[in-house]
């Protein structure tokens, strides 16, 4: 199939996979970064931004096909990839198939989590993307302030109101329960589990980043994810949600333009999963969004439940 994606600069190829709900203006604040320095190709998924949604099952697994799909047609088989959360199990999915992808770095990805995480995760976005499907009309409005970038962007941001109302704006406009993504959610909370890879099996740099306050794959969650993918290094990112490159842009273009250069350094810090706490009797504005937010979220799943 053809999938729509924008190409800026020159050097080795570099591919950029979004994740659930959003698209390739995902990468806006360092894909100017990024193509400085390197030939970059941004992906809008099947069913997601201007692609077409796929005919048939939509899964990690098809997923997966399609972009093997589109790399084998444009001569980019051996590509140093990014994927941000969905898309960055995707490219974990490409990474364990082999002979798809070079360098790898997965930023929060999705598919590790395990018990009561499984509902946190699945009821949570479900209920954030119904909230933002009703208040498209007025997200022009809301992502011009603040406080209104907080109470939206809370569960997937440490810092919301420093991202540039634009970003918001783009991010918000896709992350809404189309077909395609009431699917994919399903799929991955309930569907196919992620298999790993066996220890000396990828050969090529593959970096794990995980943002220590992510709100939507707990950072816990990166224990089984190594575990799956020993041969992988994990980078944490702080402070930092669920979306490194809109919390510190400048970290994560640099952590990788190394990893695909191969002059990425692994942490010596501890890789502890330890989540960063606001101070004793610090209320954040980003607790009170995900309060709000959660409110919000429940008012309208109890007015669903009363039609």
């Amino acid at each position: 199939m053809d999938m729509h994606y924008i190409r800026r600069g020159t050097g080795k190829p570099l591919l950029l996979v979004h994740g659930i709900g959003s698209s390739h203006r995902s990468w806006n604040l360092i894909i100017d970064t990024l193509a400085a320095e390197r030939d970059v190709i941004a992906l809008d998924l099947p069913g997601f931004g201007n692609t077409p949604a796929l005919d048939g099952e939509v899964s990690i697994r098809t997923l997966a096909d399609a972009i093997t799909d589109f790399l084998e047609e444009n001569d980019l088989i051996g590509i140093d990839a990014v994927g941000s959360s969905m898309g960055a199990r995707l490219v974990l999915e490409l990474a364990r198939r082999g002979g798809v992808l070079g360098a790898v770095v997965s930023l929060d990805p999705g598919g590790f989590w395990q018990g009561w995480e499984v509902p946190f995760f699945y009821h949570s976005v479900r209920l954030s993307a119904q909230l933002v499907d009703r208040l498209q009309p007025i997200l022009p409005v809301l992502t011009e302030n603040a406080v209104g970038r907080t109470v939206l962007l809370a569960q997937f941001s440490v810092r919301p109101w420093n991202i540039p109302a634009q970003v918001a704006l783009d991010e918000l406009r896709t992350f809404v329960p189309t077909p395609t993504f009431t699917e994919l959610l399903e799929n991955l909370a309930h569907g196919e589990k992620q298999q790993g890879a066996p220890a000396g099996s990828i050969q090529s740099p593959l970096v794990i980043g995980w943002g220590r306050q992510d709100r939507v794959c707990l950072p816990n969650q990166s224990k089984l994810a190594l575990s799956l993918f020993p041969d992988a290094h994990l980078h944490w990112f702080s402070p930092s949600g669920h979306f490194p490159q809109l919390d510190l842009p400048q970290e994560t273009a640099r952590l990788i333009l190394d990893v695909t250069d191969g002059t990425y350094k692994p942490q010596t810090e501890p890789t502890t999963d330890k989540v960063l706490a606001p101070k004793k009797g610090q209320l954040t504005p980003a607790l009170v969004g995900v309060a709000v937010l959660a409110v919000v979220g429940l008012f309208f799943a109890y007015r669903s439940i009363q039609r």
